[in-house]
């Protein structure tokens, strides 16, 4: 087994001859398998990471 690459904050990682992608902590699998790691690599290049919507601030009531 090949070491993990990081391409634009993904994992690509081989497991039984296939390629898959993760994610950065490399503990979900985001999708694959794929048969190269290129196509790997490509995929995981155009995949944007989605990040929770920061919580909304609530401010004092004005009354």
């Amino acid at each position: 087994m090949s070491e993990a690459k990081s391409v634009n904050g993904f994992l690509i990682k081989q497991k039984d001859g296939q390629w898959w992608i993760e994610n950065f902590g490399g503990t979900e699998t985001i999708t694959g398998p794929f048969s190269t790691e290129a196509k790997a690599i490509e995929v995981a290049s155009v995949l944007e990471l989605e990040h929770p919507a920061p919580a909304k601030r609530r401010g004092k009531d004005k009354t």
